[in-house]
Parts: C-alpha cells; structure tokens; sequence
C-alpha cells in the first residue's frame, strides 16, 4: 500500500495521541507508512474566545474532515468528543482505539485530594460549561473562571496564580506524559465527562474499504460500545455545542451502566439519570436515558441555555 496522510490538528495533545494511534497502526502492519498532515482548524484560530462563545459545531474538527473529503489525507485522528454527533456526509468512525482515561481532574497550585479540600472562593480555570456547571452545584463558593490554550498554556497559568486549581482531562496529560500535578481525579460516575471523553476516533471516508479494514484492526469493541451509547444521549438531547450535558457509560461484564445530566450553567436545575441493561442494547438504553431525561425537563432547560 501506498503511503498513507493522517490528518490531525496541531497541538502537542493532539500529535501525541496521532502517534499513538499511528503506531498502534504499524504494530499490526508492520512497514504501513503513515505522514502526519497538520490542519489548523477554527478552534485553534479562536484560541482568544472562551469555548461557548464559539458559534456553529466542530470547530475542532470541521477543517479537517474537509481535508479528508478533498483526499489531502486518507485518514483523520480526532478527539472523539469534539465531534460533532451528526456524521459527516461520506465520512465514518472506522475504529475508536481502547479508552484509558475518561475522567476529569483538578489540577491545584497545593495538594488537595478532594474538592472539599479546594478553599472558599477559590479561582479555578475551565473552558467547559459541563465542568463548570457541577463545579457550580457541588461548590457555589468557587470563583469559576475560563481559561483557553493548550494543556501546557493551562498549567503556565496555574503556576503564574492566576487561577488556585483548573479542571483538565486526565487522558490529556497522561498523553503527555504529565505526571508530577498535585490534585485528585474525578470519579467519572459522579463527575460526569464530555461523552467520549478520553477517546480517540479515526475516521476515514465511506468509500475507502481498504483503509476502513486497515483501520478496523485497532478498534477496541468495549470502548466503542461504551463512547456509541455516550454520544447517543447527546444526540437525542439535542443540546447544542456548548450546553452543560455529560454522559459516562461503563461495561460490568455483559451489562451496560449509563449515566448522564443536564443542566443549566449555573448548576440550578440539575438533572441526573442512570440506567443499567445488556450491553448488546447499549443504544436502545442510551434512548431510554435520554427520553428519561427529557421527560423531567431537560429540553426545557437546554433550551434556556442557547
């Protein structure tokens, strides 16, 4: 086979979980040759804007699918959660790698291993609302704050005390190899992630039978179960790009657990469902959280929030 192009964003996160999915590519077919294509994309064009005040969806992902479409690059390596849940016309999910880190954690300028141990009106940096929002619930007392820029940039700025702890994604510095913080990890039961949060998606077009095939090899079936049902509540949600919604789905043996939330941004009203059935009907029980959700009011309180 030819040479293949794997299209990315250019951040050091993102690089780095290319070349993971690039070599877990190579250990099953050894020789494959893949160039990495580097794509600036919205999001980081608009690295001065908080997230939410980002208007349209895929703002991290748009340009480079369009890539893909245009056959500058084979095969695109994304943040599964910063994909839109509508699939693109002529694109697909060809594989979604084993997730490792779904959870969230609070990164501190001092040790604390809980988030009762964060001191009252305290600063913490995040560029989610979903964060935010059960940040406000548990903790109306902090000072919530956004902040924008890379991982790196992120915790430049916690240790130049603008901000006493920032809530990141535990895959993304574990990724980096980003060991020595001080705080604690977020159950992810409780503190709920971005659906697919942690989760790498390679995406390939529609048509391309022997990349698809190629790709296929490194799917890992649990993960891409679990992250499918995620999406799933949010896609029948209808939440909009900056809503604060999250979804954490777990495997325990043939069940599937299922929990999700909606919310306003100030963290009143919350709404929080769990379900639990056969992981082969994942899909149909991510419906049936949902529609849970929405019959207590979630679409009403979503739409507040546009």
């Amino acid at each position: 086979m030819k040479k293949l192009r794997a299209a990315t964003r250019g951040s050091k996160l993102a690089l780095a979980q290319t070349h993971q999915a690039v070599l877990a590519l190579q250990k099953v077919h050894p020789g494959l040759q893949i160039e990495i294509h580097i794509v600036r994309t919205e999001g980081d064009q608009r690295s001065d804007l908080p997230l939410w005040k980002l208007e349209g969806s895929g703002f991290f992902t748009a340009q480079i699918e369009r890539a893909l479409l245009e056959r500058r690059a084979d095969l695109a390596v994304h943040s599964y959660k910063d994909l839109p849940t509508e699939e693109t016309e002529g694109l697909q999910i060809a594989a979604v790698p084993e997730r490792l880190f779904p959870e969230d954690v609070m990164v501190c300028l001092n040790s604390a291993n809980s988030l009762g141990d964060i001191s009252s009106r305290a600063r913490i940096g995040t560029s989610s609302v979903r964060r935010a929002a059960q940040l406000r619930r548990s903790r109306p007392d902090l000072e919530i704050l956004p902040i924008r820029g890379n991982v790196e940039t992120r915790l430049r700025k916690l240790q130049e005390n603008q901000y006493e702890a920032i809530v990141l994604a535990r895959a993304g510095l574990e990724r980096l190899g980003i060991s020595n913080w001080n705080g604690f990890c977020f159950d992810p039961a409780d503190f709920l992630p971005a659906p697919a949060q942690g989760a790498i998606a390679i995406q390939t077009r529609t048509e391309d039978r022997e990349i698809i095939d190629l790709v296929g090899c490194i799917h890992h079936q649990p993960t891409g179960l679990a992250t499918s049902a995620e999406r799933r509540v949010l896609l029948r949600l209808h939440p909009g790009c900056h809503a604060p919604v999250g979804a954490f789905a777990r495997l325990d043996g043939s069940r599937i657990i299922l929990s999700a939330f909606a919310a306003a941004p100030s963290g009143r009203p919350f709404l929080k469902e769990e379900i639990c059935g056969p992981a082969a009907r994942a899909l149909e029980y991510a419906d049936l959280l949902a529609e849970r959700l929405l019959s207590k009011g979630a679409g009403d309180i979503l739409k507040r929030n546009e």
